[in-house]
């Protein structure tokens, strides 16, 4: 049984019978009210995406799916092809399928592919990647009027702020599940 801020993206989760896999979730709470959850979802069995809120100390169901390690190959028209390290078989998603997990996909990442039935549905990212940044505007000395912060695109085609001394060239760490520079990574 998952709390409601257990409901991460990549999660699968039953819901009146059927396995849901979890494509986006965010926190929140209204002034005096309960904290509640609110989750993109996306039926296992019939594609169907749905939204979802999930209340306070409401108890949700994990679904009894597995994981197989896999890597990613490459992008195609709107495709992702993956590969079985077990077996060497191919398989795709459409971005769409995948959601936000695209933002962080490189080639060679090796993720965890979620399987129901033994065919993979969908993929869960490890919660950090290190990716190269390509493009970012150079940092300027007590430029805080932003935080502290500027854009940077990174090699996977995602766009993140990052701290001002982060230049063009470096590799980081990025959180996937919150999207966010986590820390520079040396070498």
């Amino acid at each position: 049984m998952y709390t409601i801020t257990e409901l991460k993206p990549g999660r699968a989760i039953t819901l009146d019978g059927e396995p849901y896999l979890i494509l986006s979730s965010q926190f929140g709470r209204k002034s005096q009210s309960k904290a509640n959850m609110q989750c993109k979802l996306k039926n296992l069995k019939t594609g169907a995406i749905v939204a979802r809120n999930f209340q306070g100390s409401e108890k949700i169901e994990e679904a009894s799916v597995g994981y197989r390690h896999v890597q990613y190959l490459y992008a195609n028209q709107g495709k992702r092809t993956f590969m079985d390290l077990e077996t060497y078989d191919q398989f795709e998603f459409t971005d769409e399928a995948i959601g936000d997990a695209v933002n962080f996909l490189v080639d060679g990442l090796e993720v965890d592919a979620l399987l129901f039935d033994e065919k993979p549905i969908g993929v869960k990212l490890p919660v950090t990647v290190t990716l190269e940044v390509k493009e970012t505007p150079p940092g300027f000395r007590g430029d805080t009027a932003t935080g502290g912060n500027k854009p940077a695109l990174l090699s996977s085609g995602a766009t993140i702020n990052v701290p001002l001394f982060i230049n063009e060239g470096d590799k980081i760490k990025v959180n996937t599940e919150r999207g966010e520079y986590v820390e520079r990574v040396n070498g």
